[in-house]
């Protein structure tokens, strides 16, 4: 079994910053692609960037320049350093991993989401 563990979500105000954080535990062989995701009210979830195990990096259009992925390959985490914060970017993040365990195949895990909320 697989637990990918969030934290760092609330409640900022526009302008201002938050850092997710993001653990994998379990019985993990190897993480390839680590990253975020996120659905706000009544959209479609989506990508906010993403990390291979070789620090190769993709961001959405909409938060290049604002926000940072990173990750540490021993302690199996990943961040995400989120600045110059704007309303639009309330949502429920999600942490995803594509990985494969000991025991089997590769496969993509996701977390339990946590809240990021921006006000005006």
């Amino acid at each position: 079994q697989v637990q990918l563990v969030e934290s760092g979500g609330g409640l900022v105000q526009a302008g201002g910053s938050l850092r997710l954080s993001c653990a994998a535990s379990g019985s993990i062989r190897s993480i390839n692609t680590m990253g975020w995701y996120r659905q706000a009210p009544g959209k479609q979830r989506e990508l906010v960037a993403s990390i291979t195990s070789g620090s190769i990096t993709m961001y959405a259009d909409s938060v290049k320049g604002r926000f940072t992925i990173s990750r540490d390959n021993i302690k199996n985490t990943v961040h995400l350093q989120m600045n110059s914060l704007k309303p639009e970017d309330t949502a429920v993040y999600y942490c995803n991993a594509y990985l494969t365990l000991l025991l089997r195949g590769p496969g993509t895990y996701w977390g339990q989401g946590t809240q990021v909320s921006v006000s005006s």
